[in-house]
This record gives structure tokens, C-alpha cells and sequence, in this order.
């Protein structure tokens, strides 16, 4: 909790029935790293195919990076891997060349005050250039589905042109190596966004290509505004010069997304707000080559904003649109043949087939069409070859044919785009069980299949800490959270079966000592849970910790700890657990059940502890109980890790020249005394994933250059059955798990 209870402290009321090592700096050990697989999970704003070769299609996500589809292998590869900006994993806008398949661009920047880029690439993605670039971007940001703000001038394909949020248009003519402002467009931009305010900006630049010759450039480009005002559509038929506004719907209604057909007709989609939760009404609109406008909007479309669109490049005056935040009836994708004078509502004959990513059906419900639909594409050599993203997945059709039933199914094999938020290697049971935001979280029987949903009884949107019992390992507890606007009834829960079914557990209110009403503090998913070594005791931790022996049907308290207490379980003697008073700089104890804590020594500890507390939810406890051995403990304080063979009476530092950020155990290699370390941490200038099999005295860096996930690192935990074997959640591209490329002996 961050915050306290009055002066609840006394009494509350249950309303219920060896010395310092020191680090080498090794070399590194050569490891392979895979996806755990899920398959999609997250927010995928856009997909955009090759003009130019057919089956060669990008994907933009907005903080896992850029994919591009590779069609002899039948997946899609992730082509930022090896960046280790954690920002340039935001993708704001992707252009592919319209004349050189193997030529890409990314416009790469996860918000307004970190870094930015336009990143380039000869070999579609292999390798890049980036230059770093003064305009601010969004990809993760409201308004990450508008666009495409980054196009290429067919006509001259080292002219591009970028449309940014906060400042204006602008213009490179080397291919995106320099970048000069367009200042005769009419908007000179709004300046940077202040404290959690953003724009829309420029949201999409469409080049015409039948406005000039090869190697000319282009004349007429078209650009929309996605920002309060009286105009929000503008053209240019002098290459960029000079600039008009074009008239189209009521000036409440922003234009999100702007695609051209081959005849130079226009289509924009409007939204009353970018999205992708703030959309209430929409239009669409035609706009001829030669200026004339026409409202084409679906006359049924109810609600929401318009901010998917497509053309058909093979089947002239095929047109698809899509809405966003349409809660009722649900979103849908309509088709027009006829350049928008007819429309057919596809929903309506629409079914999906996720049997490859069964976690679609997390909550319980049969897979709806999908939500945040922003991205929609036509395949430009296969007019009935149809696609969407939303925020979980991406959808591809399996023919758009004019009648009859159409199945959807998810195409996104080795798309992994999910933040995790915990995870825990068991003793016995599955190997794997993670927590993930959006998704709940998983029990993995099998790495490499994407996972049934079990995290069902409670469902919890978001599943913050896992526990289980060390010498009981089927013993399984969770926390986690709701979304905001969703009844909630309990956001903890127990499993006996290794998280196969749950059972839901809910803690009394606490009423404070000046006799106000009590409150159950368990239901703002900020209280963890923790689970003995045998199974029997839980702990709840809320502001004042709870202890249940029988599975919540009766509580109390443990004497001893402090408002706010964190304890953790001894894996091995069901007796212990400790905590850390972080007001008063020392280890508790105790040796009864939870019963009751006391001080122990903690020697070898620093004077301060502050630098080991978590304030955060989400974020990972720092005081860790092995597996391995009763007693064992790991304290990570600031970024020293300590380690205790006594139960906390002396410690000794055992990370030497590593800075650690996160840390997590596994199984002890062959003639080692101590587990293995794994960790999140710099060593000198290289910040990377480590491992120590020598209880800190030695560090190899265990990833590479090619394995750095923008270094946006959330959980890492060794596991105790698998030598060698480390696990890994990122913020953004999933889960992995590593082993040594040579095995472990």
C-alpha cells in the first residue's frame, strides 16, 4: 500500500467469522533464448503490406517493436531484438519502400520525452541505421493507432515525409538520413505536451503517385490533423510547398486515418477522439484527385470512431473501414465494392477459429471481434486476403469472399507482444507459472504451445504476485487486479492442483482503531499473498497483515510486524517466514507459523534498508527465500544483492562489481554449493543478463548483442528442477526462457 490507515497501528478489529566477494568480469556464455509461446497478446496499431512483393507484410506494436512476415517460413519475425533503446520498442509508424521490397522504414519512439528515431533498413529489417530525429513520437501513447504518419514519395524514394505530434510536418530528401521542418504547412505544431497531456497531431501523409513522374517527385500530398480545430484535412499540389485545407465533416471530428487507391481517390477515417479509448462518433469521406468530397460514412455504424481503412489495390474501389470504441454492439470491419456507396457489415457472418492461441477465450467467453481495431489492411495482390489487429491479437481472414460464412483466425505465430509482471518456478508441477498484464497469467505444462486460460475463479485482468508452497509445490496463491470499470468481488486466489482450477479467497475488512466503517483492503489489488512451505498458512498483505490457517473461513493477525509488512515464506520449514521493517532498518523473523515476528540480527546488512523496498504493485520483492535449503535468504538492497545461510542473523554480499536491477534463483550446476544467480544488472558500461553459479564470486553475461529486447526487463527467475535454465519476462515481447547453447552439465 502507499498509503496509511490513520493511526490504526494498535488495534484493528477483523470483521469476519565468510566475507564480501568479488565479481569477474567474464566472458560471455553463449545461450539460447526462446519465446514462451502465447502468440499475439497486445496492442498491434497498424499492418502494412509490401506494394511490391507479394507475402512480404510489416506489423508495428506499441512497446514489443516491428515485425515483418516472413512467408517461406510462415512466421513473423521480430526485427528489434537486438536494440537496446528501450524506447525505440514503441513503433510510432512504419513506410515500406514502394519500389524496393527490401527497403523499410520505422519511426521508432515510445513517448514524448524519451528518445526518437527513424530507423532505415536495406535488408528488411536485418540490420538498421537510426537517426535520431528533434520531433517527439508516441508509440505508446493515446493516438498510436492513427497514421501512417512516416510515407515515402513513390515518385522519389529518397524524398519522406513525417507527420509528427507536438511539431508539425516534416521532410527528408537522403532517405532519411537529415530531416528539415516543412514550414509552409499551415500547422507549425503544438509544442510539447504538458504533464500527461497528448496529441494527435499529425496523424497520417498520403503521397499521390499518379502526381508525378519517376524520379520527379511527387505533387499532390495530402495530410490530416488529429488536434482541435477548424480544419483537418490540408493539400499540397506543388510537392509540399504550399498548402489548403480541404473541407470535409463537422469540425469536432479529427482525421485518424488516411489511405489512397490507385486512382488517386482519398479515403480518410474520422474519429471524434485518436483513440484508442475516446472515440464516440466518426465519419468517412471520398475525396477525388481533383477536390471533390463525398460523405461515405456506413449509414448503421451506431457509435465509435472510424480508425481502420483500407484499398484494394488489385480489385479498384474495394474499400474496407473499421470501428473503434463501439461498445455496443461490438466493433466490426465493413466492406464496400463500389468505393463506398454500398456498404456490407462482415461482422454479422464473422466467426473465429483461436483453437492456435486459446488464450483469446480468457474470461470465460467465447473470442468477440475484437476490440481497439485500428489496423486494417487489404492484401495488395489478394483482394479477399483481409486483416486486422486489436488490442489482443491479429485477425486474418481466411478468404473475404462475397457470401457466406468467413472464419477468423490469429496470425501471429511468434508474435509475442505481452508484458509480464511475475512469474514462479515451482518445486514440482508445471515448470512455469507467469503473471501477465492484460492477460491474467498462465500455467505452462508446454513452452512452446500457447497456453489454455486457468487464471479464471477470480479472473484478474492483471496477476501481481505468485507464490507457492516449497515443499507442497500444487499449493499455488495469486494476487492481482481488475480493471477499473469491472465488479470485483475477490482479487486473490488459491489453487491445490498447481494452478489448474483456483478458489477464491477473500480477506475481512479492517476496521481502524477511531471506529470508522471497515474496508476490505484486499480488493484494490494491492495486497500480495504468500504461502507457506507445507501448504497451510496464507498470508495476506494488506496494510495490516492477515493470516488465515484454513483457506479463509478464519483469520488473524501475525504479532510483531508493521503496518505495511511484506513477509515471505521459508521454502523449506513451514515454520519460518521473514520481513523487513523498513521504518526501522531491521529483519523480522519468525519461527512459529507466523504467529509472531521478532528482530534478528541481519548482520552484514547495510544501516539503511530503504534502497530494498518496492512501492509498486507490479514490481518484484526483494527479499527472496531459496528453495534449496531452510534458512537461505537473498535481500536485494539498492543494487547490492546480500545472501543469508542462517536465516538472516549474518549476510555477506554476494554481487561484487554487478549493479543489480532484478535477481532470481535456480538450480545449483553440478559441484556448486550455492544456487545459480541469475540477473538483471551492469557490469562496468555493459548492462545486461548475468549468471553466477559460484554464489556471486564470478558473473558471465548469458545474453548477446542480437538478445536485447530494448533492455526493457520486468521478472528473471532461475528454475530449480532444469540446471542452467533461466526465465525471463520483458515489458513488451513476452516471455523466454534460456538454456545453455552447449547444455548444462
Amino acid at each position: 500500500m502507499r498509503h496509511r490507515i490513520g493511526s490504526m497501528v494498535a488495534i484493528v478489529a477483523l470483521l469476519c467469522g565468510s566475507g564480501p566477494v568479488v565479481a569477474k568480469e567474464n566472458v560471455a556464455t553463449p545461450y539460447r533464448w526462446t519465446n514462451v509461446a502465447v502468440g499475439g497478446g497486445g496492442y498491434a496499431p497498424n499492418i502494412i503490406f509490401s506494394q511490391t512483393e507479394r507475402g512480404l507484410a510489416y506489423l508495428r506494436t506499441d512497446m514489443g517493436g516491428a515485425y515483418r512476415w516472413d512467408a517461406t517460413a510462415g512466421r513473423w519475425m521480430p526485427l528489434q531484438d537486438g536494440n537496446a533503446v528501450p524506447s525505440y520498442m514503441g513503433v510510432e509508424s512504419i513506410a515500406t519502400d514502394p519500389r524496393d521490397a527490401n527497403i523499410v522504414y520505422l519511426a521508432a519512439g515510445m513517448s514524448a520525452r524519451q528518445p526518437a528515431a527513424i530507423l532505415r533498413s536495406a535488408d528488411r529489417g536485418a540490420t538498421w541505421r537510426a537517426t535520431t530525429v528533434p520531433f517527439a513520437m508516441g508509440g505508446n501513447e493515446p493516438g498510436r493507432g492513427l497514421g501512417e504518419r512516416l510515407t515515402i514519395d513513390p515518385n522519389r524514394t529518397s524524398t519522406l515525409f513525417f507527420g509528427s505530434r507536438h511539431d508539425g510536418l516534416w521532410r527528408s530528401d537522403d532517405s532519411g538520413a537529415t530531416w528539415m521542418k516543412v514550414t509552409g504547412f499551415p500547422v507549425a505544431g503544438l509544442g510539447q505536451p504538458a504533464e500527461k497531456q497528448t496529441h494527435g497531431g499529425i496523424a497520417f501523409v498520403v503521397v499521390d503517385p499518379i502526381s508525378g513522374e519517376a524520379g520527379q517527385g511527387s505533387k499532390r500530398i495530402w495530410a490530416g490533423l488529429a488536434d482541435p480545430g477548424a480544419e483537418h484535412l490540408f493539400r499540397s499540389d506543388d510537392g509540399g510547398r504550399n498548402w489548403a485545407a480541404v473541407k470535409g465533416p463537422a469540425a469536432d471530428l479529427l482525421a485518424a486515418k488516411g489511405v489512397i487507391g490507385a486512382d488517386g481517390t482519398l479515403y480518410v477515417g474520422y474519429s471524434s477522439g485518436i483513440g484508442p479509448s475516446d472515440a464516440k462518433t466518426g465519419a468517412v469521406w471520398r475525396f477525388a484527385a481533383d477536390g471533390a468530397a463525398r460523405d461515405i460514412t456506413p449509414g448503421d455504424y451506431g457509435m465509435g470512431g472510424f480508425l481502420g481503412l483500407a484499398v484494394s489495390r488489385s480489385a479498384p474501389g474495394t474499400v474496407a473501414v473499421s470501428t473503434i470504441d463501439r461498445w455496443n454492439p461490438g466493433d466490426t470491419v465493413w466492406v464496400s465494392h463500389d468505393g463506398g456507396k454500398v456498404w456490407e457489415d462482415v461482422g454479422t457472418r464473422s466467426s473465429r477459429d483461436v483453437s492456435a492461441t486459446p488464450y483469446l477465450l480468457h474470461e470465460g467467453k467465447g473470442a468477440d471481434f475484437g476490440h481497439w481495431i485500428s489496423g486494417l489492411a487489404i492484401d495488395p495482390f489478394d483482394a479477399n486476403h483481409v486483416v486486422y489487429t486489436t488490442g489482443a491479437t491479429v485477425y486474418v481472414a481466411d478468404a473475404l469472399k462475397p457470401t457466406g460464412p468467413i472464419v477468423w483466425k490469429p496470425w501471429v505465430r511468434a508474435i509475442e507482444q505481452t508484458a509480464i509482471i511475475t512469474l514462479a518456478s515451482p518445486t514440482g508441477g508445471a515448470s512455469l507459472i507467469s503473471g501477465f498484464g492484460d492477460l491474467a497469467g498462465f500455467v505452462h505444462t508446454d513452452l512452446d504451445r500457447s497456453p489454455a486460460p486457468t487464471f479464471i475463479d477470480p479472473y484478474l485482468s492483471n496477476t501481481n504476485n505468485i507464490d507457492y508452497a516449497g515443499r507442497a509445490p500444487n499449493i499455488v496463491v495469486r494476487s492481482g487486479s481488475l480493471y477499473a470499470d469491472r465488479p470485483r468481488e475477490a482479487t486473490l486466489g488459491w489453487s491445490d492442483d498447481g494452478g489448474t482450477t483456483w478458489h477464491p479467497l477473500k480477506a475481512p475488512a479492517i476496521r481502524p482503531a477511531d471506529g470508522q466503517p471497515g474496508k476490505r483492503y484486499d480488493l484494490e489489488g494491492d495486497a500480495a499473498v504468500i504461502v507457506s512451505a507445507d501448504g497451510v498458512t496464507f498470508i495476506v498483505c494488506t496494510p495490516v497483515p492477515l493470516v488465515t490457517r484454513d483457506r479463509g473461513r478464519t483469520w488473524g493477525l501475525a504479532q510483531g510486524l508493521r503496518l505495511n509488512a511484506r513477509p515471505v515464506a521459508d521454502k523449506v520449514d513451514a515454520q519460518r517466514f521473514y520481513s523487513v521493517d523498513f521504518d526501522h532498518d531491521a529483519l523480522l523473523v519468525s519461527t512459529d507459523g507466523a504467529k509472531s515476528f521478532a528482530p534478528v540480527a541481519g548482520a552484514g546488512l547495510p544501516p539503511q534498508l530503504w534502497p530494498g523496498k518496492v512501492y509498486w504493485r507490479e514490481q518484484q520483492y526483494r527479499l527472496v527465500a531459496s528453495p534449496f535449503a531452510a534458512g537461505d535468504l537473498w535481500f536485494h538492497v539498492g543494487d547490492v544483492l546480500y545472501h543469508s545461510v542462517d536465516g538472516g542473523r549474518r549476510f555477506v554480499q554476494a554481487s561484487g562489481k554487478l549493479k543489480v536491477e532484478l535477481f532470481g534463483l535456480g538450480k545449483a550446476v553440478v559441484g556448486a554449493s550455492t544456487p545459480a544467480i541469475f540477473a538483471v544488472g551492469t557490469m562496468g558500461i555493459q548492462r545486461g543478463i548475468w549468471r553466477s553459479v559460484d554464489g556471486g564470486t564470478d558473473w558471465t553475461r548469458i545474453d548477446d548483442d542480437a538478445h536485447r529486447w530494448g533492455g526493457r526487463y520486468r521478472v528473471v527467475s532461475g528454475d530449480p528442477r532444469i540446471a542452467g535454465r533461466v526465465y525471463l519476462g520483458t515489458d513488451g515481447r513476452g516471455l523466454f526462457y534460456g538454456d545453455p547453447a552447449g547444455g548444462e552439465k
